[in-house]
């Protein structure tokens, strides 16, 4: 499992002109949020999900060494099986590494879910569908998280 994390100052996700998650700084009294685009590989397990969410929730990328814990960022959940596009050959990427749908869908709730349990506002994308993200980036911060 990987989630490419992002700390923001506001982001939302529209599906079919409708927004469906969103984060500002009047979230939790945060002027910083977290965007987590998470991928699932087939290896992948609820601990494997669940420690993550743990790991992203105490990161400290926030203002002054913090992590969304210590500030009460919120975190936007979307679903990203291109995290795990294997590029080697040709121009045409594979998916082989990205986890189907019936195992990468539960993960992925596993997750948000398990942020929620630590304490975090959550809001999230829609699995599978067609997504427009709006995120304006801080610092910029952009990190590679993987168990």
């Amino acid at each position: 499992m990987r989630v490419l994390l992002q700390r923001v100052s506001s982001a939302q996700v529209t599906v079919d002109d409708e927004v469906v998650g969103r984060i500002d700084p009047s979230m939790g009294g945060s002027v910083y949020g977290l965007v987590a685009l998470v991928g699932v590989t087939h290896a992948d397990t609820e601990a494997t999900a669940r420690a993550l969410a743990d790991k992203v929730w105490r990161l400290r990328v926030l203002e002054g060494e913090r992590s969304a814990a210590d500030l009460n960022a919120p975190v936007l959940v979307v679903s990203q099986f291109t995290l795990y596009a294997d590029l080697a050959k040709g121009r045409r990427p594979s998916w082989a590494a990205a986890a189907p749908k019936a195992l990468a869908e539960p993960l992925v709730g596993t997750f948000a879910q398990a942020l929620r349990a630590l304490g975090a506002t959550v809001t999230t994308g829609r699995f599978g569908a067609h997504m427009q993200i709006e995120l304006v980036n801080d610092g910029p911060v952009t990190v590679m998280v993987e168990l």
